[in-house]
């Protein structure tokens, strides 16, 4: 049962599926049960209904998803299930001794919540330093006006690869001395600020300085919405839980959007398909297993120019698919896959 919430802001540009084409064909012929981790908007759900789909279990950590999709939900009867929680505990969602024909994860923030100036997961508009996907526990403010300045810097490098995490995370404890850093242009200033001077007679690069290029406070933004979601431990979970609930010749499929999930998923996928090597030298050598996945394609795909045309954002999602073979599901170490480090700064206070 989906709780009532207070109705969502209208959406100023509509959500657009990503790689939805090569994944719908991919699955071709679309039969049997699958579960939508990342239900957002619904794209792949319906396209996944419409194709055939008998029943298709959808979740979302967030709540706002489900007021939305009240207005064409009930034309698809109990072929849709709509259930509030985390992806990485999907087993919870699976009945016992039913084994799932496809599993779709699309990860990340959505355009929906990029658009939603009140969630504050934009740095391009004025809003609250939230980035809470459920709504519920620390947000984004409680992280940046009260983690150590090695906390926050660890954050920023881990999670966002941000070279200048120190530079950044040094302004972030000097800004914070004077005022609470409570909007997401507060925030997005005191990152520009850490950028290197430009040139007399040039303006300072405070957008993108090259076509493509990512503007200042991407990976900042990108860092502090994973830390406050736990994503990399979410992600995780997620991928063994996938394993654990699909039956033989189910079919995953995940959207990623940038390298350190990518790499995650990738080597995850790569390791479980028995092409195990390139995770990280400290973690435990890996024994020969039966594989549980075949990859199918053995690349990522990318989309192509008739969806960027389209769809811009979608210039760095990346869809990786394999397929369940009858090998048993067992667990994999996080260092084996290159997960970043589980970082939880203590929590001090909170609003």
């Amino acid at each position: 049962m989906v709780p009532a919430h207070t109705p969502p802001a209208p959406i100023p540009v509509p959500h657009v599926p990503v790689l939805l084409r090569p994944l719908m064909k991919a699955a071709a012929p679309v039969a049997g049960v699958w579960l939508d981790g990342t239900f957002g908007a619904g794209g792949y759900t319906r396209a996944l209904l419409d194709a055939g789909a008998e029943q298709v279990i959808a979740l979302d950590r967030d709540p706002v998803v489900f007021e939305m999709a009240r207005a064409w939900a009930g034309d698809y009867g109990e072929r849709l299930v709509l259930r509030q929680g985390l992806f990485s505990r999907m087993d919870e969602h699976v009945a016992e001794g039913v084994g799932l024909d496809g599993v779709v994860l699309d990860l990340g923030v959505s355009s929906m919540q990029l658009d939603q100036s009140e969630r504050g997961f934009s740095f391009m508009r004025e809003g609250p330093l939230d980035m809470r996907m459920s709504g519920e526990g620390p947000d984004a403010a409680d992280l940046v006006n009260h983690a150590s300045e090695a906390e926050l810097a660890d954050i920023l490098y881990f999670y966002g690869e941000e070279r200048a995490a120190r530079r950044i995370a040094r302004a972030i404890v000097t800004a914070r001395a004077e005022a609470p850093l409570e909007t997401t242009l507060q925030l997005a200033a005191v990152v520009e600020s850490c950028l290197p001077r430009a040139k007399p007679g040039q303006a300072r690069p405070a957008t993108r300085s090259k076509p493509g290029q990512a503007r200042p406070a991407t990976r900042s933004f990108q860092a502090l919405r994973i830390a406050v979601n736990r994503e990399y431990e979410e992600l995780f979970q997620g991928l063994m839980a996938a394993e654990r609930v699909l039956k033989p010749g189910g079919m995953l499929a995940v959207v990623t959007f940038h390298s350190l999930e990518d790499r995650m998923v990738k080597r995850f996928l790569a390791l479980r398909a028995g092409q195990g090597g390139g995770g990280s030298r400290h973690a435990p050598e890996e024994q020969a297993e039966p594989a549980g996945f075949t990859l199918d394609p053995r690349k990522a795909i990318k989309p192509d120019a008739a969806e960027l045309a389209e769809n811009p954002r979608a210039r760095s999602a990346r869809l990786r698919i394999v397929r369940r073979t009858d090998a048993p599901a067992r667990p994999v170490d996080p260092r084996a896959i290159a997960m970043p480090p589980v970082l939880r700064p203590a929590e001090r206070g909170g609003r």
